[in-house]
């Protein structure tokens, strides 16, 4: 009997071990358009960089193309919760008339409030309140303060699969006439991870109309995420629009690092 008791803990160090690494890897918000309910944990701050690069046309005028910066700082307050901001810091558009400016700022938090019991079909469970500053104008930013809050629901499936879904809803600034109109938010994420250190990911969002004249929007990407190191997490992806005023395709590439634990 002891040496059964013996080799069946032998046997499961290695899997402990490996769940204990994939707990501790740096899991990026950044990467894809669907936001999961993982937090960089008590102490931590991670930073995520990249870039995106975009192309839209519109009837028979020139093609917009369109150069951002983005950068995002989290910061974890405990295991549960964490704040931060995100944004883009440069903004450089190309079309009729060339302009340069940054892009809108949020500050954002998020509470993960349940967690399921290991090997439960249960999702985890967080909630994402954000407000967007108001310190940029058009064609930037409207100038004007949204807010607003999303649930977020995160699956662990078999065959190495994960599901994050999101929905909720935002208060978005208007101009003409000003007030604000009530915007809703559904997303979709599904990634799969290939090797230890790589996982691919698709997204789908639909967003309805944020101005009084305009359109609901879906986009859908899709993009790699490769990890060269516990704390330090490469991604890129393409993302393409299926009805709506959004770019005809983006290209989106970053890295998020995370520091203090």
């Amino acid at each position: 009997m002891t040496a059964l008791v013996l080799a069946a803990a032998l046997l499961l160090l290695p899997l402990a071990a490996r769940a204990d690494d994939e707990k501790d890897k740096v899991q990026p918000d950044r990467s894809g358009a669907a936001t999961s309910t993982s937090t960089v944990g008590a102490g931590a701050v991670q930073i995520e960089a990249g870039f995106n690069y975009g192309h839209e046309r519109s009837g028979g005028a020139p093609t917009e193309k369109r150069f951002g910066l983005e950068a995002a700082v989290r910061i974890g307050l405990t295991e549960a919760f964490e704040v931060g901001f995100m944004g883009e810091p440069l903004v450089r558009l190309r079309n009729e008339v060339d302009d340069t400016g940054h892009g809108d700022f949020m500050l954002v938090a998020k509470y993960r409030f349940f967690d399921p019991p290991q090997g439960s079909p249960w999702p985890s469970l967080a909630v994402l309140p954000f407000v967007t500053l108001p310190v940029t104008e058009e064609p930037f930013g409207s100038g004007k303060t949204d807010f607003g809050a999303i649930l977020l629901a995160s699956f662990e499936l078999p065959w190495q699969f994960s599901l994050d879904l999101n929905a909720g809803v935002a208060a978005i600034g208007q101009n003409r006439p000003s007030g604000y109109l009530a915007q809703a938010i559904v997303r979709g994420g599904l990634s799969r991870a290939i090797i230890e250190s790589v996982t691919l990911f698709t997204d789908l969002v639909y967003t309805s109309r944020e101005e009084r004249e305009g359109r609901d929007t879906v986009i859908l990407d899709a993009g790699v995420i490769w990890w060269p190191a516990r704390r330090v997490a490469l991604d890129a992806s393409v993302v393409t629009s299926l009805a709506g005023n959004a770019p005809d395709w983006t290209v989106r590439a970053g890295v998020s690092v995370r520091f203090g634990r």
